[in-house]
């Protein structure tokens, strides 16, 4: 078993009940290979975790802009909280030291284990809360999360990656850029896309996701790192 007490000093939170810490990092996956082990997965505390996250922060968000309306609102929590960002989170926190997973998922650093990630990270609020309630969730969830706002704000993160890769290209070159699909796989009920973002003719940056509309927002997103426009 994993020694977790480094990940406690990492979040700054001792755990009075230190099973609740290791069922958050606890994966379906794990548990379908150790069917043994003694505590569930994580799925029902990140079902928590989600909720407690999406009011801790939008209570924060409602306190600090009181000029701001509902859909500039929605749009700093969207990017607060999407899964890119929480399985960013997640990276600092170090948590992919800590996951209990089974050999095969261990192994699979892709974009499933992003996702991973960004789970295990809400499981971890939900932990978090019943072991500590609501003011320590609070304070947590303003280190980890609520400390990237003023980056979001200042980078323009909260638009869509889209909007704002064709904002800054027609702004920067002068062109619109275009998508295209350039493989896909899977059967209809488990397809997966890769798309390149162009600017004309030059190919800039590719995206992946389980839908076209996904796919073409990681591809603005990686073309916006690709040229430095964030």
């Amino acid at each position: 078993m994993k020694d977790l007490s480094h990940f406690e000093e990492k979040i700054s939170i001792k755990f009075k009940n230190p099973d609740l810490l290791l069922q958050a990092l606890t994966h379906r996956s794990y548990i379908n290979e150790n069917p043994s082990f003694r505590l569930g997965h994580n799925e029902r505390f990140e079902f928590l975790g989600d909720a407690v996250l999406e009011l801790i922060v939008t209570e924060a968000l409602f306190a600090k802009f009181p000029d701001k309306s509902e859909g500039e609102l929605t749009s700093f929590r969207a990017a607060l909280v999407n899964a890119n960002m929480l399985s960013d989170i997640a990276v600092e926190l170090e948590m992919n030291q800590y996951l209990m997973l089974s050999r095969g998922e261990a192994k699979d650093m892709g974009r499933a284990r992003q996702y991973i990630l960004a789970n295990a990270f809400e499981a971890l609020v939900g932990a978090i809360y019943l072991d500590q309630g609501y003011d320590v969730t609070r304070g947590f969830i303003s280190r980890a999360v609520l400390a990237h706002l003023d980056e979001i704000i200042s980078k323009k993160l909260y638009k869509d990656p889209k909007s704002l890769f064709q904002e800054e290209a027609q702004e920067r070159v002068g062109i619109t850029p275009n998508y295209e699909v350039l493989r896909e796989w899977g059967p209809d009920h488990d397809k997966h896309f890769v798309v390149g973002v162009f600017l004309e003719k030059e190919l800039v940056a590719e995206g992946e996701g389980p839908s076209k509309q996904l796919a073409q927002e990681e591809a603005a997103r990686n073309g916006l790192h690709v040229r430095g426009w964030v």
